[in-house]
């Protein structure tokens, strides 16, 4: 293997020109697609394999990954990386890995994960995650459709969803648990230890021609969308579409190699959704960054934690993730003493009115920041971050002001499964409230069926474009047009700067029963902006003859189940004592029908209501919902769509 490692990596880049391909777009996981290379877009095309050799011979004696175990971080460098996925490699082939075949992954972040990811690539397999929080039949759907050979488990709770369908994986011929103990003995289960071992006797040299037989137009990670309705689709993402976005993505973000200067970051969100793929595990690799791997009980509340101790330099987050920080530091400034309350609320209008304008930074806000502000963002853990995203849905303008209010810039990210993640980035360069940003370097957009407002569904192309869907060509047909450009289903328009704002989904348009086309999201918006109280706003009025409204209230989430509580959050329990309402749970307000905050939010309707274009685009009823929406509560799934962070089916 150390042989292999020190071969000469022109050879081996020129060894590997692309497989034959006549279309855009396949179905089939074992055929190959034409890259849209173009000009702005000819980088040569390289596999995972070639991508990550290039690192290793770049930043080898780096440290690549971190690992707390006996509360000590123990680091491997890139060469013992690369060593880990190779000796992973020779085991999945062991095992009878069979070319195109899956590896199905489930489980929490860990370097073992990492391992199987790129060793399943390595050994010509197809890498898929799949949900921890997945049901057993979730699970079997992804393992069959993938076609998994092996399924690499975290522990025995994973497991035992495993073993509850294994009977019905016709594919199936091994399970690995990468933590924990073996309970029990099972034919075809093996340990992490025992996993690693098993390949010591197949010769390097036929995991060697494997990886010369990989082409950078074939497939070889799966992402499984979640939808809204009928079974996920699996995202067929080929060498190319990884190895490019990897590099190109990074770009706006202004990601530091790191032979200039290494990033370092906390992997915490799920690794089978492309957004935390792209950004952990591929852009890492592809930049030589340090990656930490959080506890499995990040969100429940040990991620500041380990925030804290590893100082990133770069750090992302989905909409929840910021609003619940939010929520914590609220709920902790409102704890304290009325001067130091007063000094905090003091900092953080002076940093959101200077962060809010192009202009230098005046002295006063120097002050704020070192006075006030730094150690705030330290409690927080993020007193070397440079860098913040956010990513997966858009993200509330109400939190976004909050972060600059802490001098922190979140930068938005815009994309798809289907486009290997963000296709639009905000970064230093390219910052503009509350736009997500501009086009990716090498990436295009166009607006198809633009209205007089300028208007319209937004369309991708590039190489970060995925292949198609697995098996299923009418959806693959849906997604993309005959020209090959992919249709999101986002309305979105573009400013003469080029940045780029979301304005709604095609689907999600209300039509009434009188025949008026109503975009439900800026109105949802504009109702939570007015009620701080509001968690989520559901329009609701298809084909009926006026609109109404669900609405959710602020709460407290239990940490153990992420359920929504009866307890209101800190901030509507202030909206309700400032209305001299005395309650502290959501069945106190609406058992009471609490006068004083039932008016409160007729008030915020009414204001909604009076800047609406049309008499059709009003709010007439609405009813406060007793318990708020949530994935784990189903209400996620069952909307055909929900406001709870505007979430997008199509978003990263």
């Amino acid at each position: 293997m150390h042989l292999y490692l020190s071969k000469n990596i022109e050879e081996e880049f020129a060894s590997s020109p692309l497989a034959p391909a006549d279309s855009l777009w396949t179905t089939d996981a074992t055929s190959s697609v034409r890259l849209r290379m173009e000009e702005g877009c000819l980088d040569e095309p390289i596999t995972v394999h070639q991508m990550f050799k290039a690192s290793v011979e770049k930043y080898g004696h780096m440290h690549a990954l971190a690992s707390k175990k006996n509360k000590k971080w123990e680091k491997i460098t890139f060469i013992e990386y690369y060593q880990f996925c190779w000796t992973a490699a020779r085991s999945f082939i062991k095992l009878g890995l069979e070319r195109f075949h899956g590896v199905a992954i489930l489980g929490f972040n860990s370097a073992e994960w990492f391992f199987s990811a790129v060793g399943a690539i390595m050994a010509g397999g197809i890498m898929t995650g799949i949900y921890a929080t997945n049901s057993p039949e979730a699970c079997q759907y992804v393992a069959n459709d993938s076609k998994a050979n092996i399924i690499v488990v975290e522990n025995q709770k994973q497991l035992d969803k495993i073993l509850q369908i294994r009977e019905r994986l016709p594919h199936l011929k091994a399970i690995v648990q990468y933590s924990g103990q073996l309970q029990q003995k099972i034919s075809n289960l093996y340990s992490w230890e025992e996993f690693m071992d098993l390949g010591l006797d197949i010769p390097e040299k036929q995991l060697e021609d494997i990886i010369s037989s990989q082409r950078a137009n074939q497939c070889c990670v799966l992402i499984y969308t979640s939808g809204t309705t009928g079974n996920p689709k699996g995202v067929m993402l080929s060498h190319d579409n990884i190895t490019w976005t990897a590099s190109h993505a990074s770009m706006v973000g202004e990601v530091q190699p790191a032979d200039t200067k290494q990033e370092s970051l906390v992997s915490y969100l799920p690794l089978s959704h492309i957004a935390a793929q792209i950004y952990d595990l591929w852009t890492g690799i592809m930049f030589g960054e340090l990656v930490y791997f959080a506890q499995p009980d990040a969100l429940k509340g040990s991620l500041v934690n380990t925030l804290r101790e590893v100082c990133p330099t770069s750090h992302m987050g989905v909409p929840r993730v910021w609003e619940k920080m939010m929520e914590k530091i609220k709920q902790g400034i409102s704890q304290c003493g009325y001067v130091k309350k007063k000094l905090m609320t003091w900092a953080m209008s002076v940093s959101l009115e200077a962060n809010q304008k192009d202009d230098e930074k005046p002295f006063l806000f120097s002050l704020a920041d070192s006075l006030v502000l730094q150690r705030l963002r330290a409690e927080l853990g993020l007193s070397c971050c440079q860098k913040f995203f956010s990513g997966a849905a858009p993200i509330g303008s109400e939190t976004v002001q909050f972060f600059l209010g802490l001098n922190i810039r979140l930068y938005e990210a815009y994309g798809m499964s289907e486009s290997t993640g963000p296709h639009f980035m905000s970064g230093p360069k390219a910052y503009k409230l509350p736009s997500c940003g501009k086009v990716v370097p090498g990436c295009r957009y166009k607006m198809a069926n633009v209205d007089s407002e300028g208007t319209g569904e937004i369309c991708f192309w590039g190489r970060n474009i995925f292949m198609g869907f697995l098996n299923m060509e009418d959806k693959t047909r849906e997604a993309l047009d005959e020209d090959g450009w992919l249709h999101s289903g986002d309305l979105g328009k573009i400013d003469e700067e080029g940045f780029l704002y979301i304005t709604g989904r095609m689907k999600e348009l209300i039509i009434t029963a009188g025949g008026e086309n109503v975009p439900p999201v800026p109105i949802e918006e504009a109702v939570k902006k007015e009620l701080p109280i509001i968690s989520n706003a559901m329009l609701i009025g298809d084909k009926r003859k006026f609109l109404s409204m669900l609405l959710t209230l602020k709460c407290c989430v239990d940490t153990e189940t992420m359920e929504p509580t009866e307890e209101l959050s800190v901030e509507a329990v202030d909206f309700c004592r400032q209305l001299g309402s005395q309650a502290t749970k959501v069945s106190d307000i609406i058992e009471r029908k609490d006068k004083e905050v039932y008016q409160a939010i007729q008030e915020g309707i009414n204001r909604v209501n009076s800047a609406a274009t049309s008499h059709a685009q009003r709010i007439q009823k609405w009813t406060i919902v007793r318990k708020d929406f949530s994935v784990s509560g189903g209400e996620l799934g069952k909307f055909s769509r929900t406001s709870i962070s505007l979430q997008h089916n199509n978003s990263i």
